[in-house]
């Protein structure tokens, strides 16, 4: 499985948690059960081969870490959707763009450029062109906006 089959994954558990609240690591782990994950693996390809110990952990931290930090990744998106209502964002959008907000303030093994790209691809299996290019704008905003804060810090010369 590679990092785009487990983000993808990550998003849908995210989708799947918002929708249905409860403690992130008993979802996580009644999820990546054997009998329960293979389950679905003659329903959708992306589940045909349970992921690696890298890529579980990766799916793991995602999950955990967007559920932890949900309104604080809600309250960028709402800072950055100008024009828009947050009630009128479709869930599957929040959880790809609070996935690639939480990899770009907490996986800095992950480029940003990578986590909007991948967000924006991934946005482009579940949602209308308009509302990928709307991720796309919130993402773009936010990334500027964090580097222009970052930017702004004195540097210690």
């Amino acid at each position: 499985m590679k990092r785009v089959a487990a983000r993808e994954i990550a998003v849908r558990l995210c989708f799947a948690l918002s929708e249905n609240p409860s403690d992130p690591n008993e979802f996580l782990e009644h999820t990546f059960s054997e009998e329960y994950y293979s389950s679905f693996k003659d329903e959708d390809k992306l589940y045909k081969n349970p992921p690696d110990e890298k890529q579980l952990e990766y799916i793991k931290n995602i999950v955990t870490g967007v559920y932890e930090h949900a309104a604080e990744l809600d309250s960028c998106i709402e800072k950055h959707s100008i024009g828009w209502k947050f009630g009128r964002i479709s869930k599957i959008a929040l959880a790809i763009m609070r996935t690639a907000m939480y990899e770009v303030l907490y996986m800095p093994d992950i480029p940003d450029k990578v986590a909007i790209n991948e967000a924006v691809e991934l946005a482009k299996k579940y949602e209308t062109p308009e509302t990928c290019s709307f991720i796309n704008g919130i993402l773009g905003s936010f990334s500027r906006a964090l580097g222009e804060h970052v930017a702004d810090v004195p540097s210690e010369n």
